[in-house]
């Protein structure tokens, strides 16, 4: 990989990282928003139950469907293009969604939006470590990426809450709609291409099985909290297992692959992969949920739960700010294992909610999980582009990602699932409060497991390194590979 423009025609880093930053924080503002809005959302398009879970499942598809996908694309045909295509395709959607007068134009809207979010996504990460060498730089500012994500979870449902109040539901998204112009016109003015000097043929049967069997199993999972035992449910979700396992033959035999099956042997994409998956489904999925306990349990106002979510989100970026303290001291894997198990200990913290109980019953352990969650989001982000070959950069994002947002999906049905329990003689509230607090002694398990394989990938990674003897590292690791535009 050689760099095809001279350091002089580089735009500054720091704007390469402002607008990665601000578009990662932009989707996931978008992602979230519904948390707090279903509700006024739902009467004014006369959702069915169904239909309410797609507004976020469905962004839920197009980010699973295409996030490795779009990581592949802009790291052989351009990180700076993928990104402003998924700006604009975020312009579009949000408009679309702004505009539906209809449940299935706005549910189309919301598809679409998150194959905006995978396009911008997947190569932010590259375009950041391209940008930045290796060194207390590069840390820094995936530091501030990771804290973008913790801010956009946070703001999301606030946001959401305080336009619908002033006004309207449809606001929401015109709002966003309006930033997304701010975002392209960043992309054009801030970013420079980069890509592979020999990019790789597309890989056709890769893009379909991926896409299509991790629609399927999102698709089962949205479904499935209706009924586990429904025939749609049960076609979905082995559909979506065996196109899954298609995907990983077809990797396995395509000489260009998309995903290089042979990263899952390294320990540090391990720790990557397993630790994004494990946050989505531990953290992500119970977080998700949080501010429909906190209303429906606790009685609180939407805009009261999404301050409580961001307790925990707020916190998030402050620790993922200082994350980088700890770079030079503390290996990334385990960094993702002490923060998942951090986590653990914060939601178990939560146990013990009863109904019409105070929200600062949640306070302690949400404080400590977002401390955790901060410090993990900076960890997974630089493992993520550490953990595979510099002209990967943006797979590894999309990989990692993908991780993240699958397990997101399980987590969600599962919470959901285990927080559904038949209304005791105290009544709805207590029944949801009862279930909330086996969802959390779940999520804090899960969160043990994912910090079990994040230590025991860092133990093996220790290993390799000290069978392997010390050279001279070179004075400059990877060329930053950019053109002007």
């Amino acid at each position: 990989m050689a760099p095809n423009a001279s350091p002089s025609a580089l735009r500054s880093p720091g704007l390469t990282l402002l607008t990665a930053s601000f578009g990662t924080l932009l989707v996931l503002i978008d992602y979230t928003s519904p948390l707090t809005t279903l509700s006024p959302t739902a009467t004014a398009l006369d959702m069915t139950p169904s239909a309410q879970t797609w507004v976020l499942t469905g962004t839920l598809v197009g980010l699973a469907a295409l996030l490795l996908t779009m990581g592949s694309v802009a790291d052989d045909h351009g990180r700076k293009r993928v990104f402003g295509a998924g700006a604009g395709l975020l312009l579009v959607s949000t408009a679309l969604s702004a505009a539906a007068s209809n449940t299935g134009l706005f549910l189309t809207g919301r598809i679409l939006q998150g194959c905006a979010a995978a396009a911008v996504l997947a190569p932010s990460l590259g375009l950041i470590g391209n940008a930045y060498p290796v060194g207390p730089a590069r840390v820094k500012a995936l530091g501030m990426w990771g804290a973008s994500v913790g801010l956009g979870i946070a703001l999301g449902p606030v946001y959401a809450a305080l336009v619908e109040r002033a006004g309207g539901w449809r606001a929401i998204y015109w709002v966003l709609s309006a930033l997304s112009l701010l975002l392209i016109a960043l992309t054009a003015w801030t970013l420079n291409e980069s890509k592979n000097d020999r990019p790789r043929r597309l890989d056709p049967l890769g893009v379909l099985t991926l896409g299509a069997g991790s629609s399927c199993l999102i698709a089962g999972l949205a479904e499935g909290r209706y009924g586990w035992g429904r025939t749609q449910v049960l076609t979905l979700l082995g559909a979506g297992v065996l196109l899954l396992a298609a995907f990983v033959l077809v990797e396995s035999r395509v000489a260009e692959p998309m995903l290089e099956l042979g990263l899952f042997r390294t320990p540090g994409f391990i720790a990557s992969t397993s630790g994004a998956f494990f946050t989505g489904m531990s953290i992500v999925g119970l977080m998700s949920y949080l501010p429909t306990v906190v209303q429906k349990s606790l009685g609180e106002s939407p805009l009261t739960a999404s301050g409580v979510l961001a307790i925990w989100s707020g916190l998030s970026v402050v620790s993922a700010l200082q994350a980088r303290r700890l770079a030079a001291k503390v290996a990334a894997a385990t960094q993702v294992a002490g923060s998942l198990l951090l986590c653990g200990i914060g939601e178990a913290a939560l146990y013990g909610l009863d109904a019409g109980d105070s929200w600062a019953h949640l306070v302690p352990g949400l404080v400590i999980a977002g401390i955790g969650s901060g410090v993990l989001n900076a960890a997974l982000a630089r493992l993520a582009v550490s953990s595979v070959p510099p002209h990967r950069a943006a797979m590894g994002s999309g990989a990692n990602n993908s991780a993240r947002y699958l397990g997101s999906a399980l987590g969600v049905a599962v919470m959901i699932t285990v927080v559904s329990q038949p209304e005791s003689a105290a009544g709805p509230g207590q029944a949801m409060a009862d279930g909330a607090n086996n969802a959390f002694l779940v999520a804090a398990a899960l969160c043990l497991t994912g910090a079990a394989i994040a230590l025991w990938a860092r133990l093996a990674e220790s290993r390799a390194e000290s069978r392997t003897p010390a050279v001279e590292p070179p004075l400059t690791e990877h060329p930053r590979v950019a053109s002007p535009s």
